[in-house]
């Protein structure tokens, strides 16, 4: 186990997340069952943040983001999830901030393979008030493991920017790490990570690069319910400084509805 956690933690090394903390979230391989969805309220606010408006961006700092998502499974392999993001910051009050749409496929149980895999798309647009990339496209490989108690993700990102501020299109390399163990029945307690080094041909230096660590509560066998629960802090000036987070989902079987409907 202290070898396994090691080796996790040497993975640890976001692009400045600013205004970009509508999902924290590591991601699991499994995708969502046929005939089902998960509902899910991202919810987050930013204790220590950027203070200023940068690049057209207004600040973070004590910005409550929130983000409607909807994910529903297609196939046993096939999901299609939709995003609503919105924001509450004083003075600007409550507003609408973006959409995205994600589509995503899992290697099939069949192959048997040694690691859950998954390969998740993501495209969408975001208002210039509240990114530098409007409109920005991310693909998302999913690799994880289970090994006994022991839980660990490791999702390799790739974000590229079709319209931004920079004007920029090269991929940034995001990744995201989890490792955690289930230390009582229903509960898993662990680490999450999140990075930005910057462009793939030209990583920034680290003080631009953005390093996030979060400790988190995620609620396990409970087939209805999704919790994940967890203070955030920022380990460079380039990431918010202190974060908290909530994320709750609800898991609805559409088959039993129309089961019991028909019955």
């Amino acid at each position: 186990m202290k070898k396994l956690l090691l080796i996790g933690c040497l993975f640890l090394s976001v692009k400045a997340f600013s205004q970009d903390n509508y999902e924290i979230q590591v991601y699991g391989s499994q995708t969502q069952a046929p005939h089902s969805s998960i509902f899910e309220l991202h919810s987050n606010y930013t204790f220590v943040g950027e203070q200023n408006i940068v690049n057209g961006v207004r600040p973070s700092y004590h910005a409550l983001h929130e983000t409607l998502e909807v994910t529903t499974g297609v196939t046993k392999t096939f999901e299609i999830g939709f995003y609503l993001f919105s924001n509450y910051t004083s003075p600007y009050g409550y507003q609408f901030v973006g959409t995205h749409i994600r589509p995503r496929i899992m290697a099939p149980t069949e192959w048997h393979l040694p690691v859950g895999l998954s390969l998740s798309a993501e495209f969408g647009y975001q208002r210039p008030e509240y990114s530098d990339e409007t409109w920005n496209f991310e693909i998302r490989p999913i690799i994880d493991k289970t090994i006994g108690k022991f839980y660990a993700s490791f999702n390799p990102t790739l974000g590229i920017a079709i319209q931004s501020v920079e004007g920029n299109h090269t991929p940034v390399f995001e990744p995201n790490i989890k490792a955690s163990y289930q230390f009582f029945k229903k509960a898993f307690l662990g680490i999450e990570y999140y990075g930005s080094q910057g462009p793939i041909n030209n990583f920034y230096k680290l003080s631009n690069q953005s390093h996030a660590i979060y400790f988190a509560y995620d609620l396990t066998n409970v087939a209805q319910w999704e919790l994940n629960i967890g203070p955030g802090w920022g380990l460079t000036k380039a990431t918010d400084g202190f974060v908290f987070k909530i994320l709750v989902g609800r898991r609805i079987n559409w088959s039993r509805k129309n089961n019991a409907h028909h019955a």
